[in-house]
């Protein structure tokens, strides 16, 4: 592989994302301290990812050039064939660059074992660089996720590395048309959750808590079993549908796969959205006349193994 850059992606610490909003340091830690908060926690936790991401930039320069990019440019940012993608951070992160890494190698590494989980990152600054000197002699493993993928009809897309939601931005009901295995139903709804293999243990597995939850006070020997997944499936679930003369709630959850896709048309004058992996900033606009394909993008994220 002719890999001549490492793109580095990090994002803000808690407690620079406080200094923004109030200034100072010194302010930030009043209003923290003001409000029984432990501020010694906030400055810990940016001491050790800056002294993780000083080790890695210094590992890193023996092997290839680099450059960083924040999580906030990320949408602007066009990553080429000759870049190897390095991850330090959140599990969250990996997920958000990866939509964006068209399907460029990801060496992602845990800053902080003793407070991340890590689930997406099988690296630290003690092992990374052999992660990175495999993708570079072209010689490593990788695990392929899919995306999911929701395409209007002005031809707007955004892709989905745990989930999409659609629905409305504030906390009214959403109002839409649901098309899928030729069935077709108006519902009004709390918003519909899409979710992928990799997010199906996240904001869906609440859905399923939910409902099992209600259907346990009447029926005492349901057990609940979290939905698994192949990686050519999505998952739909509709968040507390309203039945009424107009609205259905038929279609409550399906499996999309290569052969189903879901069909969304926005009854929404106003406040229609859909946004991916939690971050409302990562959002199209779902407004009436608008109408949404859910589905499995053709790309796939490359996450390098150990």
């Amino acid at each position: 592989m002719n890999i001549e850059y490492a793109i580095i992606v990090k994002n803000k610490t808690r407690l620079q994302s406080l200094i923004e909003r109030f200034n100072t340091k010194s302010q930030a830690k009043f209003y923290i301290e003001r409000q029984g908060g432990d501020f010694h926690d906030y400055e810990e936790e940016n001491n050790i990812f800056h002294e993780s991401l000083h080790s890695l930039q210094s590992q890193l320069s023996g092997i290839i050039k680099h450059k960083i990019v924040d999580r906030t440019y990320l949408p602007s940012y066009l990553f080429s064939e000759k870049n190897l993608i390095v991850v330090i951070g959140q599990d969250g992160l990996v997920a958000n660059t990866a939509k964006y890494s068209h399907g460029r190698p990801i060496v992602a590494v845990n800053p902080d074992k003793q407070r991340y989980d890590g689930i997406l990152l099988p690296f630290n600054t003690g092992n990374f660089t052999k992660g990175v000197e495999n993708v570079l002699s072209g010689n490593y493993q990788s695990r392929k996720v899919s995306f999911a993928e929701a395409c209007l009809n002005d031809g707007q897309r955004l892709l989905a590395f745990n989930d999409l939601f659609i629905g409305a931005s504030s906390h009214i009901s959403a109002r839409y048309k649901l098309s899928f295995n030729n069935i077709m139903e108006e519902q009004s709804s709390s918003g519909i959750i899409v979710s992928t293999k990799a997010g199906s243990t996240g904001w869906l597995s609440s859905v399923f808590n939910m409902a099992y939850g209600v259907t346990r006070l009447f029926e005492k020997n349901i057990t609940l079993k979290q939905p698994k997944l192949k990686d050519d499936q999505l998952l739909f679930a509709v968040r507390e549908p309203f039945k009424s003369l107009r609205t259905q709630t038929d279609i409550s959850v399906g499996l999309i796969n290569n052969q189903k896709h879901l069909r969304i048309e926005s009854l929404m004058p106003a406040g229609g959205v859909i946004f991916s992996d939690g971050i409302e900033s990562d959002f199209l606009q779902f407004n009436s006349g608008t109408i949404a394909t859910i589905r499995i993008a053709n790309e796939t994220a490359n996450l390098v193994n150990m």
